[in-house]
């Protein structure tokens, strides 16, 4: 679990706080009441294992903001929780450079400070690319995302964000000033959306004040966002940052849910053919091998017709799971429909297909499926038809596969038959 270290006097809020952060089952919490408690609890060599902490800005002993300095300057993404909040409180808040300032104002505060430590979590994950020519600028707003713990990564140039782009998958937005060294932001707004679309990476724009058809342009020609410098708040440009990444992971959250096969957790049918048809191109541009294998549980209809579909889907599972535990994690294991599923293995040692298929064949043939209470066991085996001819298609060699399949049912089941 993560540590949290609460500083706050107030003993109900502390309590309310230290209650709602361990429900979640995802914090340990230690709380203290004052600055003396609060360096005592540093100096004892602790800070190392805090995640981060939230600090009520006016304590007994440190009523301006003091223990905010004496937090940050361990390292530890600070929050701070405060009843008021004045310009001059907002600036030396700020000023430390701290993650954000709550109110507290209700419920809907507590659940704020819980989705940021929840984002502070994802961010370190989380790469965003700044692009500027000028190297304080850039600074500003690459110190900032820092703070929230993103992974920045840094440009000066179009030329070298493309090429960063092309080496760093996991980067979800990139922020990027109008005008820079080699072109101008819009030139290259335009050349990032040729190859990443909205769902795949958000852009921020940042134009000076007065440039409102500038920063039309940058919407128009791919941008999510645009933000003006010279009177942009720190806390508006987290949530915007914030909002574009969130946006990002829950498309790719709903792309991975219509890939995935629900029941079992492996990939489902549209996936195997997307991935799939990749897969063989490159198979075939690279003249590597490429096993497809076809595997169906025997007699499943009668599982289902004697224990029930809940015993059919738990030998489902139970049959998935054996797959992806003991296939590689390169390899595309997808159920394609009912009780059949298919393997596509690529750079298999032809000389070990049989031996690694008739392990997974005699895996499952001695495990036992646990049924719900009341229904006891059963063992089921599987058939399973191979090929390792590349052929014309991907589609053709699942016809093989599935032909092979074909064979091992006939041929009474509990079986391998292949071509390599």
């Amino acid at each position: 679990m993560k540590q949290i270290l609460i500083v706050e006097d107030s003993p109900p809020t502390g309590t309310m706080i230290k209650k709602r952060l361990e429900k979640t089952g995802k914090y340990s919490v230690t709380w203290v009441t004052n600055l003396r408690e609060t360096r005592e609890l540093l100096a004892s060599g602790e800070s190392d294992a805090i995640f981060a902490a939230l600090l009520d800005f006016n304590l007994p002993d440190a009523n301006k903001g003091e223990i905010i300095a004496l937090v940050v300057e361990k390292n530890i993404p600070v929050i701070v929780f405060t009843a008021h909040v004045s310009e001059e409180v907002r600036q030396t808040v700020w000023s430390y450079h701290v993650v954000d300032y709550v109110l507290k104002e209700d419920v809907l505060s507590m659940e704020y400070i819980l989705s940021l430590l929840d984002r502070l979590e994802k961010n370190v994950a989380t790469q965003v690319l700044v692009t500027d020519m000028d190297a304080e600028k850039q600074e500003r707003i690459a110190g900032l995302l820092r703070v929230q713990r993103y992974e920045v990564l840094t440009a000066d140039s179009g030329r070298e964000t493309l090429k960063i782009l092309a080496t760093q998958p996991k980067i979800r937005l990139v922020i990027t000033a109008s005008d820079l060294n080699d072109m101008d932001g819009l030139t290259l707004i335009q050349k990032i959306r040729r190859h990443y679309g909205k769902e795949d990476l958000a852009i921020m724009g940042m134009v000076y004040a007065g440039e409102h058809i500038k920063a039309a342009r940058f919407l128009k020609y791919g941008a999510n966002h645009c933000i003006v410098r010279q009177t942009l708040l720190p806390e508006e440009f987290y949530c915007i940052a914030r909002l574009l990444v969130e946006n990002i992971e829950h498309i790719q959250q709903l792309r991975s849910t219509s890939l995935m096969d629900f029941l079992t957790g492996l990939h489902n049918r549209r996936y195997f053919f997307i991935s799939g048809e990749k897969l063989f191109a490159n198979a075939k541009r690279q003249a590597l091998t490429l096993v497809c294998a076809m595997l169906d549980i025997d007699f499943f209809k009668k599982v289902n017709d004697q224990y029930g579909h809940e015993a059919g889907d738990r030998v489902l599972q139970h049959v998935a799971n054996i797959l992806r535990n003991r296939l590689r994690k390169t390899d595309i294991v997808a159920r394609i429909g009912g009780e059949e599923f298919c393997i596509l293995a690529v750079n298999m040692d032809t000389a070990s297909v049989l031996r690694i298929f008739d392990e997974l064949r005699r895996k499952i043939e001695n495990s036992v499926v646990v049924l719900d209470e009341g229904l006891g066991e059963v063992k089921i085996t599987v058939s399973i038809g191979i090929t390792a001819k590349l052929g014309d298609s991907l589609d053709h060699m699942l016809k093989k596969a599935d032909f092979h399949l074909y064979e091992a049912k006939e041929g009474g089941r509990n079986m391998i038959v292949a071509d390599l």
